[in-house]
């Protein structure tokens, strides 16, 4: 792996992303102290409210046991050893970056469950009473990186052409 590899790029991302993340959930806890402020508005379409998730994306598989929560921290690590894997032997620099989104936020979720016993979501989108679920900067990461992925698988490999900038 090269000093300037798509790798170490990658682990630089997903570095990023996490520290962002815990400081983010950080400020809003225990700076900002959202949970004495309730909702708050924030921009016409999106507040801050505090929301501790015990599942994963968009509520599913609450777990409301120990077991359950060290279940989905061990899915956490199993997760990002494999993505930290994948990315080392990733060619492609658009790939090794969705990936380093993904690893970033799945590490910032996964701290919070070992810390809190859950995940510290605060942002809520929002059109009037309509409301979206709530979210975290983690959780934006490994969207992003799902759908830039994604749109690598559509687009083909570059690797063959040597366009992987």
């Amino acid at each position: 792996m090269t000093l300037a590899s798509p790798a170490r790029r990658a682990y630089l991302v997903a570095l990023v992303v996490f520290v962002l993340d815990q400081a983010l959930k950080l400020w809003a806890l225990f700076v900002f102290d959202l949970a004495a402020k309730g909702r708050v508005a924030v921009a016409p379409l999106f507040d801050l409210v505090l929301v501790w998730n015990t599942g994963v994306s968009y509520g599913l598989l609450q777990q409301d046991s120990d077991f359950g929560r060290w279940a989905l921290v061990a899915l956490h690590v199993v997760a990002s050893i494999a993505i930290t894997i994948w990315i080392a032997r990733e060619k492609d620099a658009l790939s090794a970056w969705a990936l380093a989104l993904i690893l970033g936020g799945a590490v910032g979720n996964g701290v919070d469950r070992v810390a809190y016993g859950a995940v510290v979501d605060y942002a809520l989108l929002h059109w009037g009473e309509v409301t979206w679920y709530v979210f975290n900067l983690a959780d934006a990461a490994i969207v992003a990186g799902v759908l830039l992925l994604l749109y690598g698988a559509l687009r083909g490999s570059k690797g063959a052409t040597g366009v992987s900038s």
